[in-house]
Formats: structure tokens, sequence, C-alpha cells
């Protein structure tokens, strides 16, 4: 990743906001950025910050448990460590920088930090500026190295997949099946899953993020498995929905509905189509069939170092689409006390059209 080459873009964007530095915390900005690799554990427990001024150099902050990681992952930048608490290293490395003004992202950030900044620092002179998505919008469109990873990830989702579908008589119950995906994903080499796992039998798939739990599989019932994985950083997001015994009728003739809806919301996918336009072909398809109020959320979702991102392909959304974007094609149908069908691809915008990462998608069309 040319990584110097992102940051020589953000450092325009703060020149033109007229902002001294941003101080990045999130942790896939981080990433995006510079490439390192070590993770939070939560909002309020960071494993460093990134410090891009706009004219000068990129620091990376972090304290002793993360210091050789950092080096490896960043050998570019100066790796500062804070014994005594990034606050009191903020103090004074700022004003030894000529910072005046310190940009911050406003809607990851929490207020209590950001509170603490803001009087710390005032002390010294310096302002902060609350900023957003000056590097989300960087992220949306991913260049042929990005897409080629998230590829890979896909395939390798689709490879944990077929072999639990193989071994499908194996598991009694929907947490069986998830334990069983997620132990796959680390042995054949994910990181992690990167999102938790869904598996929903019968009634339960009307959850459209149904927690798998002890429940029995039930025999001629739906079954929704919504899974994902990190692979070098980069996401997949597949979700596939099938029977445990023999299909009836009636799931024959929804899975059918819910598969015609995917493609032609995949049809509506091209560089310049709106967001909400893309969303409406697919959701007319299952309005037109009668079951309009059973598809109660959004088409689909960004997808890149995190899971979920820009842009959302939803009725609300008027964003434009960009050759480059990657996105999920996700139509369902819950109904309560039966349960639910969910399919999900996912997608690269090309210039005349979309690019379908799925290559297992055949034994969809039932």
């Amino acid at each position: 990743m040319d990584y110097q080459k992102r940051i020589k873009k953000l450092q325009e964007k703060l020149r033109r906001k007229k902002v001294d530095a941003l101080l990045v915390s999130q942790p896939e900005n981080r990433r995006y950025l510079c490439g390192y690799r070590s993770g939070d554990h939560g909002i309020g427990e960071s494993s460093g910050l990134l410090l891009v001024t706009a004219r000068g150099k990129v620091y990376l902050l972090t304290d002793f448990r993360f210091k050789l990681q950092a080096q490896q992952d960043v050998p570019w930048a100066e790796v500062v460590l804070y014994p005594k608490g990034v606050m009191r290293l903020l103090n004074r490395l700022l004003p030894e920088l000529a910072i005046t003004s310190l940009a911050f992202e406003s809607d990851y950030t929490l207020y209590s930090v950001a509170d603490k900044l803001s009087t710390t620092l005032g002390k010294k002179g310096i302002k902060m500026v609350p900023t957003n998505g000056l590097v989300e919008t960087m992220r949306e469109i991913k260049d042929e190295q990005e897409i080629n990873l998230i590829r890979k990830a896909v395939r390798l989702n689709e490879a944990v997949f077929t072999d639990i579908h193989n071994a499908l008589s194996r598991y009694s119950t929907e947490i069986d099946i998830a334990l069983a995906i997620e132990t796959t994903m680390r042995r054949k080499g994910a990181e992690k899953p990167s999102f938790s796992t869904i598996v929903a039998s019968g009634a339960n798939g009307a959850l459209p993020h149904a927690v798998p739990g002890n429940s029995a599989l039930a025999q001629n019932g739906s079954l929704t498995i919504d899974m994902g994985l990190i692979l070098d950083g980069y996401c997949s997001d597949m979700t596939r929905n099938l029977v445990v015994g023999k299909p009836d009728q009636r799931y024959l003739e929804l899975h059918r509905l819910v598969r015609r809806a995917q493609l032609a919301g995949a049809a509506a996918i091209r560089a310049g189509a709106r967001c909400s336009d893309v969303d409406k072909a697919a959701r007319d398809v299952i309005a037109d069939a009668g079951y309009g109020e059973y598809f109660g959320h959004s088409l689909g979702h960004g997808v890149g170092l995190a899971v979920h991102e820009e842009p959302r392909l939803s009725t609300r959304s008027n964003k434009i689409l960009k050759a480059g974007m990657v996105v999920t094609v996700e139509p369902g149908i819950y109904i309560p006390g039966w349960g639910g069908i969910r399919l999900e691809n996912m997608y690269v915008v090309r210039e005349d059209g979309s690019e379908n990462l799925n290559s297992d998608t055949t034994w969809l069309d039932l």
C-alpha cells in the first residue's frame, strides 16, 4: 500500500481546512493511513494514536506494549511512546511542533476525551477542531490492490462456508454452527471474524440480527447464516440461506423472490447510480410481490477495512456511486413466527456495471 500517498492527500485536506494537524483515533482510519495492525480493545482503550501534521512529519503515539509492532508496521513514521499517558505527551509535543490547531475525529472520540483535550491543550493556546469523514471519504473508493485483498477475503469466507455446509449434519444447534464457522476461519488464516456470526434457524430467522443460541436446527425450516472474516485487514460479508431437510413450496417461492430482488439490485449498480435507486430496484421486486412490509432494512452497505462503512444502499441515501466502491446487496424477507430469508453477495462498482466478488452463487438459484 502507498501509505505516504494517502498521507499526502490527507495533508492537503488539512491545509485546505487551515488546521495544523489531525489526531487519528479510529482504528480502521489509522490502519488505512499507515498500516498499523494493532487493534483496540474498545473505544476507551487505544493501542495508539496517529498524529498527522499538515506540513511535516507523521507520528505514531503509543505505549511500551505496542512499541515493536509500531516500529515494524510503520518504519517510515516516528514512533513516540507515552509512558506517563497520551495527554502529557500531547501537552509537550504539540507546542514543540508549533501546532496551534488540532483536528480530531468527533464521530469517534469520546466526549470525555475531547473535553479533556480541549481543557488541557487550551491552556497552551491550542484550539481543538472537531471533524468527521476526513479519512472515511478517502476509504470509500478502493484501488485495485485493495479490491484484490477484499476478493481474497471473500474467497476464504466462501471456502469456510463450503466446509461447514458439507459437514452440516454434524451440528445440532445454532451455536454449534457459529462456533465451527469462527474456528474454521482462524484455522484457514483469517485474522478474526469481521462481525459476530449470525446463525438463525426456523422462526429465529425473522430476526435479521439474531444471536445464535442453543436452539435445535429446525427440520425442513429455513436456516440463515450470515458470516464474514478479516484477511490482511480487509473484510468480507456474506449471507446464505438453506433448509435442513426438504424445503416446502413456501420456502422455495420466498427464496426465489429474494434472489430476484438481489439480482435486480446488483443490475442497478454502476458508477453514477444513486444509492437510493439501487435500493429501490431490489425493494420494488419484494414489494410488488406483496412482501414489502417484511423487508425493513436497507439493501446494503460499503465494505473495506470495516465491515460496515460508506456508501449505504438505502432509501435515505442520495450518495452517487463511484467506480471502486465495494458494497453488499442483501435483500431479505422476515416473517414473525415463520422465519426469514436473506441472501448477500459483495460487488465492486464499475463504470459500466458491477463485478460480483462472490463465485459460489449458482446454488442460490433454487
